[in-house]
């Protein structure tokens, strides 16, 4: 089964942008998904022309495709002026050549609605722009797979789907809701998914694991999504390590090890 599997910059970003992009490459990798680096992410609502050509341009002469960038609301501003912030996102992902604008939802109850009827209007510019959005699990809205397919329900269209993160399912429940079956309910409505392992010691959940190494069953929940139809993308967005050289190496094992638990599926 050859699904694209693509790394976010996380595992680099105490580096620049250019740094990180020179290492996914050199592990392998043909996508990116663009995450913070200097205190704001690369690619946001403010960022100008300039700087846009400047991401396409470090990733296209690292070789990869960035195509994903995580980003943000502004509800606390309001929602007419959160909608005019999230549509500017929406032409910068698209003016980078991203196909994924990756959201983690709001934490605040008191934005539930504001957030829905945000991204209602916000969906139809996204798919005029070829850019599709992806809600992960993140805490408060959408802090387990039931909450993610409400929300899902609730916006209703095309350009907003799921993205399923079995790491955050166990760190924002601290380790009472284990992936696996969730992933065959919802796995028709996901359009990305997250390789993020979570352990936790002591009620204290830490994702800065090595895909394998903590609570996520990955080839039960990779099973579980491929049956139900999902085709990827992949991005590996957490590892274990500080240093440099094991970073590295956590990160060039991690797609060799997806990659391994993919090709059993297609032997089988």
């Amino acid at each position: 089964m050859e699904l694209t599997i693509g790394c976010t910059t996380r595992p680099f970003n105490k580096l620049t942008l250019a740094e990180a992009l020179a290492h996914i490459a050199e592990a392998g990798y043909t996508d990116v998904a663009v995450f913070s680096h200097g205190g704001k992410v690369p690619v946001n609502a403010e960022s100008t022309a300039s700087e846009i050509a400047g991401v396409r341009k470090a990733a296209a002469d690292a070789g990869l495709r960035p195509s994903m960038v995580i980003g943000g609301t502004r509800l606390e501003q309001g929602l007419d002026a959160a909608v005019d912030n999230y549509r500017r996102l929406i032409d910068n992902v698209a003016a980078v050549g991203a196909t994924w604008l990756l959201d983690c939802g709001t934490g605040n109850e008191k934005l539930y609605e504001d957030y829905f009827e945000l991204m209602r209007r916000c969906a139809p510019h996204a798919q005029s722009c070829g850019v599709r959005i992806t809600m992960k699990p993140h805490g408060g809205i959408s802090l387990t797979a039931e909450d993610l397919a409400r929300a899902h329900e609730k916006v209703n269209h095309p350009a907003f789907g799921i993205c399923y993160d079995p790491g955050n399912l166990v760190y924002y429940t601290k380790g009472a809701r284990r992936p696996g079956k969730d992933a065959t309910e919802i796995a028709s409505r996901v359009s990305t998914a997250i390789i993020k392992d979570c352990k936790v010691e002591n009620d204290v959940p830490d994702v800065m694991v090595t895909a394998g190494d903590g609570l996520v069953d990955f080839p039960l929940v990779l099973g579980n999504l491929a049956r139900g139809g999902f085709r990827g993308p992949f991005y590996v967005e957490c590892v274990a390590g500080t240093e440099l050289p094991r970073i590295k190496r956590n990160v060039a094992f991690t797609l060799g090890y997806v990659k391994g638990i993919l090709a059993g599926f297609a032997a089988g």
